[in-house]
């Protein structure tokens, strides 16, 4: 195991952010757990320069050590890009051939303040166990605990609740990409009464060939894919339940997803008869005031766009909603935008591990 940070950077611990644990560096933690205080990494100097002299080796005690299990994939690879650089983080790395070595990947979680786990559903849920018994914290990236009660949610602006339990969790997981999108819409919509939890609901979404990981990414490059496909039509899409559960829906809703040929960046829609909850603007009103302090999802002021741009917000940790239609027609649709490996994948990720650290949620997004 080594530990790698970016050299010549100072690192930042913001200390005492109202809870055990929050802010301060390995050794003066007293809420998770840990037994062996003040944990210090062993590794030679050989393999982590940045192990050669004194200040560096000080610098590093005071960041804050993170492990990303799965760091080869495409989820893992972003997020160790916006950390790499980060002073106030010290990335615990396994040489490349003991990745999957289960001995090695548990020294390594105990090595560590924070965990990320970004795997496959069926290998989070083998390690996890064992991960949170190390007494690390986790964030899974995976849709493995999406729907569990023991795990945070980890979408912070749906409320200061949500916020709140991330903060003080030992455990959160990630939101879905696509599911970012839909949870964003209809949380609010369905806690202002202006969609019922019964509600028939269609949701029709695009995302870039991204989300499909390693295998689809080859299968478009390569030119095997068609440049357009819609998929799961049998309806047992797996970020569904996470969907239903975390909008306060009660009925299934139906969902198209869909992939183009273009690597990264997704839009969600989703249509509304508009029925008696009001017009567009009362839809749009509803989702601003909701999200009104929100510092990465915003609400666009009107429905002017001719054209809605799935890559629009690519490389950001942001996601916008739009609403469009009439009410001369009766009907809307509510539109979001994020970018599925951003607000949907690692930025949220980042940020919900900034949220626990008790650090600016915003800092290397």
């Amino acid at each position: 195991m080594q530990i790698a940070a970016a050299p010549g950077r100072q690192a930042r611990v913001r200390r005492g952010a109202g809870r055990a644990g929050a802010g301060e560096p390995r050794g003066n933690r007293g809420g998770f757990g840990r037994a062996g205080a003040g944990f210090r990494a062993a590794a030679s100097s050989a393999k982590a320069g940045a192990w050669t002299n004194g200040g560096e080796r000080e610098r590093m005690a005071m960041a804050w050590r993170v492990f990303i299990d799965g760091e080869a994939g495409t989820t893992g690879l972003q997020i160790r890009e916006r950390l790499a650089g980060r002073g106030d983080i010290a990335l615990v790395a396994i040489d490349a051939e003991r990745r999957k070595d289960p001995e090695a990947r548990l020294a390594a979680y105990r090595g560590a303040d924070m965990a990320i786990l970004c795997l496959p559903d069926e290998a989070v849920k083998e390690i996890a166990p064992e991960a949170a018994r190390t007494g690390t914290r986790l964030i899974d990236a995976s849709s493995a605990h999406r729907t569990d009660p023991d795990w945070a949610f980890g979408f912070a602006e749906l409320s200061p609740g949500h916020r709140a339990a991330i903060a003080g969790a030992a455990r959160v997981s990630n939101p879905g990409c696509y599911a970012s999108g839909a949870i964003a819409m209809l949380y609010p919509l369905v806690q202002a009464g202006l969609v019922a939890p019964d509600e028939p609901l269609s949701l029709n979404a695009v995302s870039g060939y991204s989300g499909g990981g390693k295998s689809l990414i080859a299968e478009m490059e390569s030119g095997a894919a068609g440049n357009f496909f819609v998929y799961a039509m049998g309806q047992k899409h797996k970020h569904v339940p996470e969907i239903m559960a975390r909008s306060g829906l009660s009925r299934r809703p139906v969902f198209v997803p869909s992939v183009g040929r273009y690597a990264q960046g997704m839009i969600v829609q989703m249509p509304l008869h508009l029925d008696g909850r009001g017009t567009p603007a009362d839809l749009r009103a509803a989702l601003a005031a909701h999200y009104a302090d929100a510092r990465f999802v915003a609400v666009a002021a009107d429905d002017a766009a001719a054209r809605i741009d799935p890559e629009r917000l690519n490389g950001s940790n942001r996601l916008e909603l739009s609403v469009h239609g009439s009410a001369e027609t009766g009907v809307a649709v509510v539109i979001a935008v994020l970018d599925n490996l951003g607000k949907g994948a690692s930025g949220a990720a980042v940020q919900n591990l900034n949220i626990m650290l008790g650090l600016d949620e915003g800092t290397g997004l």
